[in-house]
């Protein structure tokens, strides 16, 4: 039996900007295993929202659902706009082609914890394909963005260097920047810092606050609970495929009001 309710955890947030995330009862299973239980998320344009929790919770399996990578298997999930995977017609859903789930990716960008950098192309390379070969942009303009993203995460001495000669951060930071070059409306960041030394964790929050402090729409699954408490708007303790709790950082992180989240921020605070 389970400790924690199935109810419906509604988000009260006061913005009145129109949510760019909203999932309602959010559904997914492998094999017989069920792994999100009905999972209720709001973000708004311009809000950042990590989502904690401990390892195997659901939290990487959510985000990548939002990315369309993962079907879910029920509920509701709109983003940007659009129900994830599927179109709205003549009030029946449409399951999409492979080219309609290309075009909404463009609109999402996502950073992965081991960066998913091309080991034979140089930082810049990186950085500026998929301008080129997804956006159509020209070399020319794409070469210009690339420069400017390479140098706003401070790495533009290091743009003809390949990632075998980057450190883990340079390399994180790498992909950040080639998040970025498809002018994303989303950034979904899973677990970036996991993957790094400790000493190299400051250098990608650095560049992550710095993009919030833009109003850059972000969810991040994050261990780093001190970039949470500086960062977000909100903060989701995701438990077993539940959401548990849902708030403010000072409230959630400070006081939390629910036993499972108590016990968990007691481990990792």
């Amino acid at each position: 039996m389970r400790a924690v309710s199935r109810r419906r955890v509604e988000p009260a947030l006061e913005s009145s900007a129109d949510p760019i995330v909203m999932a309602r009862g959010v559904r997914k299973s492998f094999d017989r295993a069920e792994v999100l239980h009905g999972i209720d998320f709001t973000v708004r344009s311009g809000e950042v929202s990590c989502i904690i929790g401990a390892s195997g919770s659901g939290k990487s399996t959510f985000l990548r659902c939002i990315n369309g990578l993962e079907r879910i298997d029920g509920g509701e999930l709109v983003v940007a706009g659009s129900h994830v995977g599927y179109t709205l017609r003549e009030g029946r859903l449409h399951e999409w082609n492979p080219r309609e789930m290309a075009r909404f990716r463009q609109r999402i960008g996502m950073v992965f914890q081991q960066f998913n950098l091309f080991g034979h192309m140089t930082a810049a390379e990186n950085v500026s394909c998929a301008a080129v070969k997804v956006r159509r942009m020209s070399k020319a303009a794409a070469a210009a963005r690339t420069a400017k993203l390479l140098d706003e995460v401070g790495l533009s001495s290091h743009a003809g260097k390949y990632p075998h000669q980057l450190s883990g951060g340079q390399q994180q930071r790498v992909a950040i920047a080639r998040a970025l070059a498809m002018d994303p409306e989303l950034l979904l960041f899973d677990e970036p810092t996991s993957a790094l030394d400790p000493e190299l964790v400051d250098e990608v929050l650095s560049v992550m606050k710095s993009l919030a402090a833009t109003g850059m729409t972000m969810v991040v699954v994050t261990h780093e609970i001190g970039f949470a408490r500086e960062v977000a708007d909100t903060v989701v303790y995701l438990d077993d495929g539940l959401v548990v709790e849902w708030g403010p950082p000072q409230q959630l992180i400070t006081n939390p009001t629910h036993a499972r989240t108590q016990a968990f921020l007691s481990k990792v605070l």
